[in-house]
């Protein structure tokens, strides 16, 4: 990847070996039923019995949870923390509004607390259908602000950043948004928007990508989206923060693979958030797949050691 232009990575060819991996995903994929047909809870069950491509559960042992009141009922935010700490970091899992939960990456983001400094808070929210919107947004912003209230008695410092995956991403953005419209100015030093879905309306990028069995497809986007949000306006701006006003937002990491129905939501996003007078940089990840991180392998680790050093490029200026 060239990255003479530090701010956007420029795609060039993809590895042999990417590619291979996605065939591989790919001939997985197709041998295993639809979402729809298998139905959220039965879907959420097989992750945890580390069911599908992503393997076994792997938990850390050196995560703890704390509970706070949220705004649905009790909410679990699960802590794991560097050896000096110098910043915390939001952390909103993906799979789709409807998938996932605050542990599935506690390996992760151990690796993110050992190369950041950042304690990781990652929140849990609930998810649809059995939650629609605004329940996952309402408890990301209530986590935000729990943490601006408390960072310092709880961690020993008030310098936040914030981040996710796919839906995580989106989720991201909108409470950044939220706690900025709320206390004036955005809280946090840096953001980390990884593979994430800005306008739920379906760009073409995702439009295009047919139903090829990459982990995110056309179908099973509209899936989610209709789980999470049903008939509403798509382009109410809380729904696709591709519509809001970005200004005055803190700098962001936009993170995409070229093979990621999402690639426009990222791309489209970039140029949104720098136009509003926003700092930002694009990683274009030539022939990765949707949640490619995810894996241990050279492109993920690559991708992880990226979004790690943007952050702390961006921690020491919050230090500074």
């Amino acid at each position: 990847m060239d990255t003479s232009d530090q701010r956007v990575t420029i795609p060039e060819e993809a590895p042999a070996e990417v590619l291979a991996f996605n065939d591989e995903i790919a001939k997985t994929l197709s041998e295993l039923p639809a979402i729809w047909d298998v139905g959220a809870p039965l879907a959420r069950k097989a992750r945890e019995e580390g069911k599908g491509v992503f393997g076994e559960m792997v938990r850390s042992d050196r995560a703890e949870t704390i509970t706070i009141e949220g705004p649905g009922g009790n909410q679990d935010l699960r802590i794991i923390r560097p050896e000096n700490p110098r910043g915390v970091y939001l952390h909103l899992h993906g799979g789709g509004w409807v998938l996932g939960a605050n542990h599935h990456a506690d390996i992760r983001n151990e690796w993110l607390a050992d190369a950041t400094g950042l304690t990781v808070v990652a929140a849990q929210y609930r998810l649809a259908p059995e939650f629609p919107y605004p329940a996952a947004p309402d408890d990301c912003e209530h986590a935000a602000l729990w943490l601006v209230d408390n960072a310092m008695a709880e961690f020993g410092t008030d310098v936040l950043a914030i981040g996710g995956e796919s839906a995580g991403a989106h989720l991201s953005l909108v409470t950044m948004l939220r706690a900025r419209d709320r206390l004036g100015d955005c809280p946090f030093s840096a953001a980390a928007l990884i593979y994430g879905m800005y306008d739920l309306g379906r760009l073409p990028s995702v439009r295009a990508f047919g139903d090829q069995p990459l982990i995110l497809n056309d179908p099973v986007t509209t899936w989610f989206v209709d789980q999470f949000v049903g008939d509403r306006d798509l382009t109410d701006p809380d729904i696709s923060p591709l519509f809001a006003d970005l200004s005055n937002l803190p700098p962001a990491l936009f993170s995409i693979g070229t093979m990621d129905p999402l690639l426009d939501d990222s791309l489209h996003g970039y140029q949104r958030y720098v136009a509003a007078g926003n700092e930002a940089r694009l990683d274009v990840w030539p022939g990765a797949i949707h949640a490619f991180d995810y894996f241990d392998n050279d492109y993920g680790r690559m991708c992880r050691t990226s979004i790690h050093q943007f952050l702390n490029e961006h921690l020491d200026r919050a230090s500074a």
